[in-house]
């Protein structure tokens, strides 16, 4: 007995997760590449850089939250971009064990580099998946981004 012909591609993978998983380390590594090539950033940088840009006086914990990271790794996160002198550590004007973070020239100038890059990427997106693909794409995984499993 002779193993049923399938004409045609084989059916779209229906795993979910790991086809999220998937995707999201096959973009966050190309657009790692690419945001490093041209700013020196790699994307859970950049989003800090926008995060800290949009927030004007964010916290340490209110970048935290915005990112959906933890306290201890946004920690090591600022550090490295303070060390690299993307940001800047103020004191916080009300909370004395508080900080608030800024950027410096260099973060501004490295969002402003990285800028056309995400551009781009989101116009590759675009041809890709098509205008009405792209946002149900996006509006999808902004559901997914905040629900509660």
């Amino acid at each position: 007995m002779s193993e049923p012909r399938h004409d045609g591609p084989p059916p779209p993978d229906q795993r979910l997760y790991f086809l999220l998983q998937r995707a999201a380390h096959q973009l966050r590594t190309g657009v790692d590449r690419r945001c490093l090539a041209a700013a020196g950033v790699t994307t859970a940088q950049l989003g800090a850089l926008f995060a800290v840009h949009d927030e004007p006086g964010i916290t340490q914990q209110g970048l935290a939250r915005v990112l959906g990271l933890r306290e201890s790794a946004v920690t090591g996160l600022v550090a490295r971009l303070t060390r690299a002198g993307l940001v800047a550590r103020r004191p916080h004007p009300r909370e004395h064990r508080a900080v608030v973070l800024e950027l410096t020239e260099d973060g501004t100038a490295a969002l402003a580099a990285a800028r056309p890059e995400i551009e781009r990427f989101n116009a590759r997106l675009r041809e890709l998946l098509g205008e009405t693909g792209f946002e149900r794409t996006a509006a999808a995984l902004h559901r997914l981004a905040y629900w509660e499993p």
